[in-house]
């Protein structure tokens, strides 16, 4: 490889780095090629890569991306899984590879530019994947839509239910869609009358008006009574003076 080559490794593991929200660093040792190309394949479904490069060029591709963290981990063989899409799906494929044949072993990895040691790693893989959680996320919320929609549905039902029930004993002749029982219904008609009633007894309010001159002829019954009164007081003279009249 000569310069020139060797140049373009680096920038495009460079570019791998810069472009990858996480980096995984695993020890390929005793991995065949079939499986390596297993993994990639699974890898791959998830906007992942592995690829395994000279420690020498990846180190001068760490520093032109500004990761050092990785520099300290490229000791002896290192393959490089390059996560652009879900973090704990691409650390699940590589521990499970791992846990069936005990080969390619964590050996460190950065996540958003900070490091991670094995342990973390395998933390990470022990997540949920995106999927499952976007899943989770969706069931938790549409539960209150769902017992809504429920809720509804149960009472519609019950509302159908009580329809049917008045649609057949209107159907019986029990009752009167129009106006309830077959009976009560003259009674309303016959009360109607007494309720516009003291809608004929309304002008009864502006009477007073037209009225109140009368008051000065009630006031004047007395004089009338005090007439009523005297009228036998002059019967009474006449009397008298008749009485005189003969005696004399």
């Amino acid at each position: 490889m000569n310069r020139d080559q060797k140049s373009a490794v680096i920038d495009e593991i460079a570019a791998d780095i810069e472009a990858a929200e996480a980096v995984y660093a695993v020890d390929y040792r005793g991995m065949t090629v079939a499986q390596a190309a297993d993994v990639r394949e699974q890898l791959r479904g998830n906007d992942s890569s592995l690829r395994v490069v000279k420690n020498s060029l990846t180190e001068r591709a760490a520093d032109k991306a500004g990761a050092e963290g990785l520099k300290e981990l490229l000791q002896g063989p290192t393959a490089l899984v390059f996560v652009r899409g879900d973090a704990a799906a691409a650390a699940k494929t590589i521990n499970d590879f791992a846990r069936a044949t005990e080969l390619a072993p964590f050996k460190g990895g950065l996540l958003n530019g900070e490091a991670l040691d094995p342990e973390q790693i395998k933390s990470i893989a022990r997540l949920p994947t995106r999927d499952v959680l976007y899943g989770q996320l969706v069931g938790m919320i549409a539960s209150p839509i769902t017992g809504l929609a429920r809720g509804l549905n149960a009472i519609l039902g019950g509302v159908a239910i009580a329809l049917g029930q008045v649609h057949a004993k209107a159907e019986a002749g029990e009752i009167t869609l129009g106006g309830g029982a077959g009976t009560p219904a003259p009674a309303a008609e016959s009360e109607a009358p007494a309720a516009e009633a003291p809608a004929d007894e309304a002008p009864a309010a502006d009477e007073p008006e037209t009225e109140a001159p009368a008051e000065p002829e009630a006031a004047a019954e007395p004089d009338a009574a005090a007439e009523t009164t005297e009228e036998p007081a002059e019967g009474s003279d006449e009397t008298t003076s008749d009485d005189t009249q003969e005696n004399e």
